[in-house]
C-alpha cells in the first residue's frame, strides 16, 4: 500500500499560502494597469494585510511546522544545511530565509501602501494620518520595494523549480495536500480551533485598522456662494 506520508502543513497554512499567491498576482496586475483597477489594488492590499497578520500570529500559535521557532534559520542550522547535515520535514533553513524575507517585504509594501498616493485621485486609506510630504516618500518606497518583491518572488519560484527538477523534491504537492513523503520526522501537532480563531480575530482587527474605517469623516465641503444675477 502506498505510504500516505506525514502531516506537515496544516489547512490554515495552506489556505494562507494559496490565497496570498492569488492576492499578490492580482495586486501586481491591477497596480500595473492602474485606472479603475487601482481600487482592486487597494482591496488586495487590505486582504494582504489580513493574511500577513494571520501568518505572523499563526507562526506563534499554529501547528508545529508552521511556527517560526521551528524553522527560524539560525546560523547553526544554515551551516548544517549547507554541509548536508540538516534533516527536517518543514522549511529547510534556506527556504525559511525566503519565507521570512517575503513576509518582511510584504509588510513594508502593505504599510507603505496604506499611506501612499498617486498625485491624481487615489490615496491610501490612512493617507490623512501623515500628509502629502511623508505620503510621497512612502509612495516612492512602495514602488521601490515592489520591484524587490517581484525579484524575490522570481527567486522563490526558481528555487521551487530547482528542487523539483534537480533535487527531485516536490515542494508544491505538500502545500496542496498537507503531507510530505519520505524524510522522516514527526507529524505536525497543535494549531487547533482555539488558536485559529484567535489568529483570525487578530487578522480581522488588522484589516479594520488598515481600512481607515475608524477615522472621522472629513468635513463637508461648503456649497459654492451664488453669484447675484445683476
Amino acid at each position: 500500500m502506498k505510504q500516505q506520508g506525514i502531516r506537515v502543513w496544516d489547512l490554515p497554512t495552506r489556505v494562507f499560502h494559496w490565497v496570498l499567491v492569488v492576492t499578490v498576482l492580482v495586486a501586481v496586475i491591477s497596480g500595473q494597469v492602474g485606472g479603475n483597477w487601482i481600487d482592486w489594488h487597494a482591496r488586495c492590499g487590505l486582504l494582504a494585510a489580513g493574511l500577513v497578520a494571520f501568518r505572523l500570529v499563526w507562526g506563534v500559535v499554529g501547528s508545529s511546522y508552521a511556527r517560526f521557532a521551528q524553522f527560524f534559520p539560525t546560523p547553526a542550522r544554515v551551516r548544517a544545511y549547507l554541509a548536508g547535515h540538516w534533516q527536517g520535514a518543514g522549511h529547510n533553513p534556506l527556504g525559511a530565509c525566503s519565507v521570512l524575507a517575503l513576509l518582511g517585504l510584504l509588510t513594508v509594501q502593505i504599510v507603505s501602501g496604506l499611506f501612499a498616493n498617486d498625485d491624481i485621485a487615489f490615496t491610501g486609506p490612512l493617507y490623512e494620518l501623515v500628509g502629502k510630504e511623508l505620503s510621497n516618500r512612502l509612495t516612492g518606497m512602495h514602488h521601490l520595494f515592489a520591484d524587490l518583491l517581484l525579484i524575490l518572488v522570481a527567486l522563490h519560484i526558481a528555487a521551487i523549480l530547482f528542487y523539483t527538477h534537480v533535487k527531485k523534491q516536490d515542494l508544491v504537492k505538500p502545500m496542496l495536500t498537507g503531507r510530505k513523503q519520505g524524510g522522516g520526522g514527526e507529524p505536525a501537532r497543535g494549531g487547533g480551533w482555539g488558536a485559529f480563531l484567535f489568529a483570525l480575530l487578530l487578522a480581522l482587527a488588522v484589516v479594520y485598522g488598515a481600512s481607515g474605517a475608524w477615522l472621522p469623516a472629513p468635513p463637508a465641503v461648503p456649497p459654492a456662494a451664488s453669484t447675484p444675477a445683476w
